[in-house]
C-alpha cells in the first residue's frame, strides 16, 4: 500500500510540533522514544486503540506528560509512529535461492506474527486505528510499502534466474502471499498454520507463473476498464 512521497503529515504546519520520525535519533531523545512506544505497544496489545491516551502512556512510561505530548500530541501520531518503528526493525527478505522456498519464508512469517499473541493483537488494534485515524493510515501504507519493497527482490530475482516470466510484478506478488492470510485474520477466522501459509505462497507464485501478476496488468480490469491496482 504505498503512500505518495513529499506529502506534508497533518499538523506539519503548527508551530512546536514535531512529527514523528522528524528528530534524529540517539542520546536521550531516542531512549525516550523507544520508552513510550513500549508503553503503546503494551496497552494496544492490551486494550486497543480506544485505550491509547496520552497522559497514561505518559505514566507507564515514566516521562513527563509535556514531551509526551510535545512531541506525538495525539494517539493517532503515537500509533503511527510506532507503525514507523515497526517498519524500521523489521526482519530482511529470504534468500534460499529459490522463488517458491522465498515466498513460502515470507508467508510463513506473516503467519507467524499474526498468530504471536501479543503481535496479533497489536496487528488489530494498528489496523483499527487506521480506520478511524488519517496519520495511522498513512503509517499502515508505508509499513507494507517498506515490506512489500524488501520482499519483493526474491521475485526480481526469481526473474533474473528464469524462474518468472519477464514482465512479473514484484510487488504485485508479494502483495498477493499475504492478502489470504490477512483476510483469514481478519474476517474469515480460518485457522492461520503452516499449511495456510504455505498455500498462500504455492497460490501466488502459480499465478506469478501463469502470467496473470504481470506489471501490464496492474492498472487494467477484465473487458479494458482502467482499475485502481491492489495493495497488501
Amino acid at each position: 500500500m504505498p503512500t505518495g512521497s513529499g506529502t506534508v503529515r497533518p499538523g506539519a504546519d503548527r508551530p512546536g510540533t514535531v512529527q514523528p520520525g522528524t528528530v534524529r535519533p540517539g542520546g536521550r531523545t531516542a531512549r525516550v522514544r523507544e520508552t513510550v512506544l513500549r508503553a503503546a505497544e503494551d496497552v494496544l496489545s492490551a486494550h486497543g486503540f480506544a485505550a491509547l491516551d496520552l497522559a497514561e502512556i505518559s505514566r507507564l512510561a515514566g516521562v513527563g506528560k509535556t514531551t509526551v505530548y510535545r512531541r506525538w500530541g495525539t494517539p493517532g501520531a503515537l500509533a503511527a509512529d510506532l507503525l514507523d518503528d515497526m517498519a524500521e526493525q523489521s526482519l530482511p527478505r529470504a534468500r534460499t535461492g529459490s522463488a517458491a522456498t522465498d515466498l513460502q519464508e515470507n508467508a510463513r512469517l506473516v503467519v507467524q506474527t499474526l498468530t504471536d499473541p501479543r503481535q496479533g493483537r497489536l496487528f488489530k488494534a494498528l489496523i483499527a486505528a487506521s480506520l478511524c485515524n488519517d496519520q495511522a493510515a498513512e503509517a499502515l501504507h508505508r509499513f507494507y510499502a517498506v515490506r512489500i519493497d524488501e520482499w519483493a527482490g526474491c521475485v526480481t530475482d526469481a526473474v533474473e534466474r528464469g524462474e518468472l516470466p519477464a514482465g512479473t510484478d514484484p510487488h504485485r506478488v508479494v502483495a498477493a502471499v499475504s492478502a489470504p492470510l490477512y483476510y483469514a485474520f481478519l474476517n474469515t477466522g480460518e485457522t492461520l498454520d503452516e499449511a495456510a501459509a504455505d498455500r498462500a505462497a504455492a497460490a501466488a507464485l502459480a499465478g506469478a507463473r501463469a502470467g496473470v501478476l504481470d506489471r501490464r496488468r496492474r492498472n487494467t480490469q477484465p473487458g479494458g476498464g482502467a482499475g485502481s491496482g491492489a495493495g497488501a
